[in-house]
C-alpha cells in the first residue's frame, strides 16, 4: 500500500506539473495576441527560452535556496520514492518560471532580449525562491514569528502572493525603468492606441491558462490524500466572477473579458482551500473589477506602459488574493478558518516589498550596466526582425 501511495502521489504531482507547464503556452499566446504583429515571434521565443533558463537556474540554485535540497547526488538517490522529490521539483519549477513569463508581458515590444534572460536567471535563481522559502518552507522563522504575533501563519495555498503578487510587483519597476514604447504617449498629450494583433490568439492564451490553472491550484495539495474538490470549485467560481465583472465594467471589450477570469484565478489561489464557493465568487468579482479599473488608470492616466497589464492583473489581484484569504477564509464568512486578516496583511506586505526591491535592484543594475531598452529604430522595426531576423508571417510568398 505504501508503494501504491508513493506511485499515486508521484503521478498526481507530475500531472500538476504538466498542466502548469501547459500554462506557459497560455502566457505565450496571451502575449502574442496582445502585442503588435511585428513582435509576435519574440513573444513566443521569450516564453520558451525564459522557461529553459528558469529550469536550469531553479535546478542548480533556486530550489536549494527555497527548500535546502540539492540534486547533486546519485541518480539512485534521486529515484527513491518513485522519484517523487524530482517531480515535486518539476511542479514547483513551473511556478517559479511563471515569474519571468509574467514580467515578459509587461515589458513586451521594447525590451532587449539578452538582458531579460540575465534578469530571469537572477530572479528565478534567488529573488523568487528567497521569499518562497519564507512562505512555504519556514525559512528564518518568519512564519513562526507571524504565528506568535497573530495566532496564525501567513496562508498562501497556491501562490496568490508567492507567485502572482511577487511576479507583478517585480514587473512594476521593470516597466517603469524601461519606459514607454516609442510614441505611445505623444507630446500633444494623446495616447497612441495599440490594439491587440489577434483576439483569437489572445483568447486561446487565456483559455489555456484557465484550464491549466486547475492543476496550478488543485495539485498544490502535492499529495493525493490532500486533494480537495473545494479548491476546484472555488477556482471555478472565482474565474466566472472575474469574467462577468470584467465584461460589465469593460464594456464588452474582449481584452478585458479574457483577462477577467485570469484576475479571478490569481486572487483565489491563496484561499482556494479555505473559502466557501460564494466567497470565492465574490473574490473573483472584486478582482475582475480591480483589473479593469487599474489597467485603465495605469495606461491612460499614470502613463505606465504595462503592455499586458501584468501589474494590475498579477501584482494587485495577487495582493488582493492574499488579503481576501484572511477575510473569506474565516468561519464567520463560511470558510474553514485557521487564518486571520492580520497575518495575511503581514505576509502579503512582505512579499510586495521584497518583490519591489528585487525588481528595482535587478532591472536597475541591468539598465545602468548594459541597457534594457531597444533603440527607437529597433523598436520601429519590431523585435521579430531586430532580434530573430524573421517575421511571424512573410510579406509575400515565394513564386517558385
Amino acid at each position: 500500500m505504501e508503494a501504491l501511495k508513493q506511485g499515486a502521489d508521484t503521478l498526481f504531482i507530475l500531472l500538476g506539473g504538466v498542466m502548469v507547464l501547459a500554462m506557459h503556452a497560455g502566457f505565450a499566446f496571451l502575449e502574442l495576441g496582445t502585442v503588435r504583429k511585428k513582435n509576435q515571434v519574440n513573444a513566443l521565443v521569450k516564453i520558451l527560452v525564459d522557461f529553459s533558463v528558469s529550469t536550469v537556474m531553479y535546478f542548480v540554485i533556486g530550489y536549494s535556496v527555497a527548500y535546502g535540497t540539492t540534486f547533486f547526488v546519485g541518480a539512485e538517490q534521486l529515484a527513491a520514492k518513485n522519484g517523487y522529490e524530482l517531480v515535486k521539483f518539476f511542479f514547483l519549477l513551473t511556478f517559479a518560471a511563471a515569474i519571468p513569463a509574467i514580467i515578459s508581458g509587461g515589458i513586451a515590444e521594447r525590451a532587449k532580449f539578452w538582458p531579460q534572460l540575465i534578469a530571469t536567471a537572477v530572479i528565478v535563481g534567488f529573488v523568487y525562491p528567497f521569499f518562497e522559502g519564507i512562505a512555504w518552507n519556514q525559512h528564518f522563522g518568519v512564519q513562526a514569528w507571524i504565528k506568535a504575533f497573530t495566532g496564525d501563519e501567513f496562508h498562501d495555498f497556491a501562490g496568490s502572493v508567492v507567485v502572482h503578487a511577487v511576479g507583478g510587483w517585480i514587473a512594476l519597476p521593470a516597466v517603469v525603468l524601461l519606459g514607454a514604447r516609442y510614441n505611445r504617449y505623444r507630446k500633444d498629450g494623446q495616447v497612441s492606441a495599440h490594439p491587440p494583433s489577434s483576439i483569437p490568439f489572445l483568447a486561446l492564451g487565456a483559455w489555456i491558462l484557465i484550464v491549466g490553472w486547475f492543476g496550478f491550484n488543485v495539485m498544490s495539495a502535492q499529495t493525493l490524500d490532500k486533494i480537495s474538490g473545494l479548491v476546484a470549485v472555488n477556482s471555478l467560481m472565482a474565474m466566472v466572477g472575474g469574467t462577468i465583472t470584467a465584461l460589465l465594467m469593460g464594456k464588452n471589450d474582449p481584452g478585458f473579458v479574457h483577462n477577467g477570469p485570469l484576475a479571478g484565478l490569481v486572487a483565489v489561489c491563496a484561499g482556494s482551500d479555505l473559502m466557501h464557493p460564494l466567497g470565492a465568487l465574490l473574490v473573483g468579482c472584486i478582482a475582475g473589477a480591480l483589473f479593469v479599473v487599474m489597467f485603465t488608470l495605469t495606461q491612460n492616466k499614470w502613463k505606465i506602459d504595462d503592455v499586458l497589464g501584468v501589474w494590475p492583473l498579477h501584482g494587485l489581484c495577487g495582493t488582493w488574493g492574499g488579503i481576501a484569504a484572511g477575510i473569506f477564509g474565516s468561519k464567520s464568512l463560511g470558510g474553514l478558518g485557521g487564518v486571520n486578516l492580520t497575518a495575511q496583511l503581514m505576509g502579503t506586505a512582505m512579499g510586495v516589498v521584497w518583490a519591489l526591491l528585487g525588481g528595482l535592484v535587478v532591472y536597475g543594475t541591468l539598465k545602468w550596466t548594459m541597457g534594457i531598452k531597444m533603440s527607437a529604430e529597433e523598436e520601429y522595426e519590431g523585435a521579430d526582425l531586430t532580434v530573430h531576423k524573421i517575421s511571424a508571417t512573410p510579406d509575400r510568398e515565394v513564386s517558385w
